[in-house]
């Protein structure tokens, strides 16, 4: 089978079908405030970092790959806190991106005809890996996990007929998480997913977040396996380090099904480049050194921005549960659904996330909302919200 170049004027017309391709889109312009991926400047200390590439290659050449590979596991989860993981260290996997992990995950399901009840709202490339996989879906709300009390009751009645609950925390784009006020609703997760043989499949990718906000991660791994929950995990750097998409994400499963899993991973790839594990190792040292100072003071100070700025404007910021590295704006109008807030700020190539896709089972309940990245320069971030300030003040003029 061919396929025919299309014009670019065709392809540009197109509606777009998930948030990647709108992502995608973004690049192209000016004031690109879409994607969730780290676009700030680098610290006076990550800096050092760079001056010093030539070293960690050398480095990386010297090292073996498995004492690249274990030096980043370390480093990776002494910092979050996931102490008892490292207890089977061996059998944490490293892949280049979450989206790998997820492939994986998906191919598991796939293999064992396993049916996943998915967080609503969450980012849509989550759902449309298990879609084009042929994994059968039905959504669950975030709602559910707002009380500790009522979880496992809520689960009994939303997700009895799925073989695996998919979580994502915290979530994007909301910023809601199990672990906000303590890790009494993870536990009950948890002990329901035991009780009644469900798979649980965690997203911790923004995990990081907890700590960036000043908070501490609970060890999940630990109440895991102490309540003898059968997991799949996935985490990921991509997210909280100005790499330039240099990164390492990891999956880890319960003892039950790591032989399986082991024969996945090694089907796909074979190694993360030891060249890469050494700098994003270099990036977690030094954010352990700095209390993450250098990703905290970026976020905090644009978020901060970007509430000024849209402050009295058809945009609510909607205040989340766990600070992350996107800002969630409810539209304060009924006659203007996201996506054409979205495409009016493009002709001021300001570019935003409409809410729909995010609602990948009821895309009508996130037609009020837009997500903004926060993880840019802030002097180009600022000029992206006077952008957007202006704009939002011309709409009715």
């Amino acid at each position: 089978m061919t396929f025919s170049a299309q014009p670019v004027s065709t392809l540009e017309a197109r509606v777009l079908e998930d948030i990647t391709q709108h992502e995608i889109s973004a690049l192209k312009t000016r004031h690109n405030l879409a994607d969730a991926h780290t676009h700030q400047n680098q610290s006076r200390t990550q800096a050092e970092i760079v001056r010093k590439l030539p070293q960690l290659w050398q480095r990386a050449q010297t090292l073996t790959q498995y004492e690249s590979e274990q030096a980043f596991i370390k480093a990776f989860y002494q910092f979050h806190g996931q102490h008892h993981a490292l207890q089977r260290s061996d059998e944490i996997y490293l892949v280049y991106a979450a989206s790998v992990a997820m492939h994986i995950t998906a191919t598991f399901l796939r293999k064992h005809d396993m049916s996943v009840a998915l967080i609503e709202p969450c980012f849509d490339n989550l759902h449309d890996l298990l879609k084009h996989m042929e994994v059968p879906m039905t959504p669950l709300p975030e709602a559910i996990l707002a009380d500790p009390t009522q979880v496992y009751r809520l689960l009994q009645e939303t997700a009895s007929a799925v073989d695996a609950i998919f979580l994502v925390d915290p979530n994007n784009p909301t910023g809601t998480s199990m672990f906000a006020e303590g890790p009494e609703t993870f536990i009950e997760v948890a002990k329901y997913c035991r009780d009644h043989d469900k798979i649980l499949i965690l997203d911790f990718c923004f995990a990081s977040f907890l700590k960036v906000a000043g908070g501490q991660r609970v060890d999940a791994y630990a109440i895991l396996d102490e309540i003898g929950t059968d997991y799949l995990v996935m985490e990921d750097s991509g997210k909280t380090w100005p790499l330039q998409d240099t990164k390492c994400a990891t999956l880890m499963s319960s003892r039950r099904l790591n032989p399986e899993i082991y024969s996945i991973v090694t089907s796909v790839l074979l190694n993360v480049s030891p060249f890469i594990l050494q700098v994003v190792t270099e990036y977690i040292n030094d954010s352990e050194a700095d209390g993450f100072a250098s990703v905290r003071d970026v976020l905090q100070t644009n978020r901060r921005v970007a509430r000024e700025y849209l402050e009295g404007t058809m945009l609510r910021y909607v205040e989340p549960a766990i600070e992350t590295s996107v800002a969630w704006f409810e539209i304060q109008r009924d006659d203007l659904p996201g996506d054409d807030l979205q495409a009016y700020l493009l002709t001021h190539q300001a570019y935003v996330l409409p809410g729909r896709y995010f609602f990948w089972s009821h895309p009508e309940q996130g037609r009020s909302f837009v997500r903004l990245a926060l993880a840019r320069d802030p002097d180009a971030f600022e000029g992206a919200l006077q952008v957007i300030r202006q704009a939002l003040e011309a709409y009715d003029v």
